[in-house]
């Protein structure tokens, strides 16, 4: 063999092994709506959400709490192989009716982060489908009182939406809401400090990227999850775009 072209395959096979090397980080999936909405990119059909969630459990992913997450950082808890934790924004009445089933058949599990103000409206959870949830398995978290841009009011606003929301939850669900997921992907470092003094212990953000305990808690990392152009494979490519960014360390 030329010794140009086996210096050249070494170095693709060294970078393979680089980029598929096991990691200790965790993807996050962001959804939102699971049914049959027409032209809406924040929404998958049953049937590619289905397929999704068979993909998971046949590759071997173990869907976990960010509860789970957080205490595998401290030691509390030890994470089963290929950990995957999987959000819904919004809280539709979807993810009740449409998109649990299809994770219970797949020994699958969620953290939804519902807005109080919307709950019981048109299109959106209602408390009795919220506490339905909980009772199901489905962590449970805050994406402010009404769903607006944290970047987009004043620090006060904030402390406000954060509160209020958090307060809202826990007194229907009767347990503590620890999490938080920022509408429209928006924060800055006083969003997150408001966060910490508030009470919750991390949030999710837009951008893209695995998790482990070097990942800022109040900037977590998710892989958004739209309307696919190209079926499962753009599912996988997803997946493993996000574990290449988390190998370059973006």
């Amino acid at each position: 063999m030329n010794k140009f072209l086996a210096f050249g395959v070494l170095v693709m096979v060294a970078i393979l092994g680089w980029l598929f090397w096991p990691t200790n980080a965790v993807p996050i999936l962001a959804y939102h709506q699971v049914g049959e909405v027409d032209e809406e990119i924040y929404s998958v059909t049953a049937g590619q959400f289905e397929e999704q969630m068979k993909y998971l459990k046949e590759n071997g992913y173990h869907a976990i709490s960010l509860e789970d997450l957080f205490n595998s950082f401290t030691g509390k808890t030890v994470l089963p192989e290929k950990p995957i934790v999987i959000t819904f924004d919004d809280g539709y009445a979807d993810n009740y009716l449409t998109a649990l089933p299809i994770m219970e058949q797949y020994g699958m599990s969620a953290t939804v982060f519902v807005v109080p103000s919307l709950i019981g409206t048109t299109d959106y959870l209602s408390w009795q489908q919220v506490i339905g949830m909980q009772e199901r398995h489905t962590e449970l978290g805050s994406h402010t009182m009404s769903h607006v841009g944290m970047n987009e009011i004043n620090a006060a606003e904030q402390q406000r939406e954060a509160a209020e929301s958090k307060v809202a939850l826990e007194r229907q669900i009767g347990t503590p809401i620890q999490f938080f997921a920022y509408p429209y992907g928006q924060f800055s470092k006083g969003t997150q400090q408001i966060l910490k003094e508030t009470g919750y212990r991390g949030a999710c953000s837009g951008l893209a990227g695995l998790n482990d305990a070097n990942t800022d808690s109040y900037a977590l990392k998710r892989i958004n999850m739209p309307q696919p152009k190209y079926g499962l494979w753009e599912f996988r490519l997803r997946l493993f775009r996000a574990h290449l960014y988390s190998k370059l360390g973006l």
